[in-house]
């Protein structure tokens, strides 16, 4: 048998060569990517932007005097559970977005506590638009009902589900929008004398505010609470929400209402609006300042009206040349929208 004619060995298949290594090491990659978009980050929640919108299709007065000169747009900030990937890698965020730990509750409370402020603000704003153009308007509410506390608050200490806040450092509360206000003068760490009932007894205690999520400067109780709040109005308002909550879209509500009943608020312009009225037209903080002002850039309005303070410098910074005009009341958005040179 000839050396050519000799059995040669068999050759024995290599399994790690590179590409097989590469192949494998991708796949690998794909599924941790894959469970990483899907795994929820237990705790955490987005905030997304969401371009403003006209606030003339949500808004009904009866018997309005239709003299629409520009439009007035309102601005929200739409919110799911963030993913995973979400948490761990900034870059894998929507574009604006902000991540942010989710409330302390259940979200169908959650979502209960945001319909309370709308609906609120959808008694609010026709208040004050009426009341400045001259109509007999009233309202009332008896106090404001703590539903529940946050377990961590420094108030858990101190109330109760069930518990009516009265005062707070000595003023009457009677809204939620009130009780806004006050704590919209305060910062987290701030003390707060507070008297309220709980079944037939008064008591006064000392609370501590804490920050708000994803607000460091803007102090909460950490309570979630609701009121009575009833208003007798002149004339028929009807405000659609579409499912939106919070309080934030009042200030808006207000300038459109006080639009459709001939007051020429736009002078021609788009403009945004975002505020928290209270009862004798203060313009109050708003949370999802970033969001809002980016959903205002969206939409290419003129002017974008924001609480002044620590809204308006946060709103400042987002601007990129949008004009942004802070305000302390319904009346100062009305004199400074005045100002601004009619537009056709």
């Amino acid at each position: 048998m000839t050396d050519a004619e000799a059995p040669q060995p068999r050759r024995r298949t290599a399994w790690l060569t590179p590409g097989r290594v590469a192949a494998t090491g991708g796949l690998l990659l794909l599924i941790a990517v894959i469970v990483l978009w899907i795994a929820p980050a237990d705790g955490y929640q987005l905030q997304l932007v969401d371009p403003a919108h006209p606030v003339a299709p949500l808004v009904h007065v009866k018997g309005k005097r239709h003299t629409r000169s520009g439009t007035i747009y309102f601005v929200d900030v739409r919110e799911r559970p963030a993913r995973l990937i979400e948490r761990l890698l900034p870059w894998a965020r929507a574009d604006g977005s902000s991540l942010v730990r989710s409330p302390p509750i259940s979200s169908s409370l959650d979502r209960r506590l945001g319909q309370v402020e709308m609906l609120d603000s959808q008694k609010i704003a026709p208040y004050v638009a009426l009341k400045l153009l001259g109509y007999d308007v009233s309202a009332r509410s008896a106090a404001v009902g703590v539903l529940q506390v946050e377990n961590d608050a420094p108030a858990a200490k101190i109330l109760q589900p069930n518990d009516v806040i009265l005062a707070v450092d000595g003023q009457a509360v009677k809204t939620i929008a009130e009780l806004h206000g006050v704590l919209g003068r305060k910062h987290p760490g701030d003390r707060l004398d507070i008297r309220f009932r709980r079944g037939t007894a008064i008591r006064d205690a000392t609370v501590t505010t804490k920050a708000a999520a994803g607000n460091s400067k803007q102090a909460i109780l950490g309570i979630f609470a609701s009121d009575n709040l009833q208003v007798h109005l002149p004339v028929q308002v009807v405000i659609d929400s579409q499912g939106i909550g919070g309080p934030s879209a009042g200030l808006a509500f207000a300038l459109e209402i006080l639009q459709e009943l001939g007051r020429n608020v736009a002078h021609g312009h788009k403009i945004a609006a975002t505020g928290e009225l209270g009862l004798d037209g203060r313009v109050l903080p708003i949370s999802g300042v970033k969001q809002k002002t980016l959903g205002a850039r969206r939409a290419h309005v003129d002017v974008f009206l924001v609480p002044a303070g620590d809204n308006a410098q946060e709103a400042r910074r987002y601007a990129d040349g949008l004009r942004i005009i802070p305000v302390e009341n319904v009346q100062q958005a009305l004199r400074k929208l005045a100002t601004l040179a009619p537009k056709t």
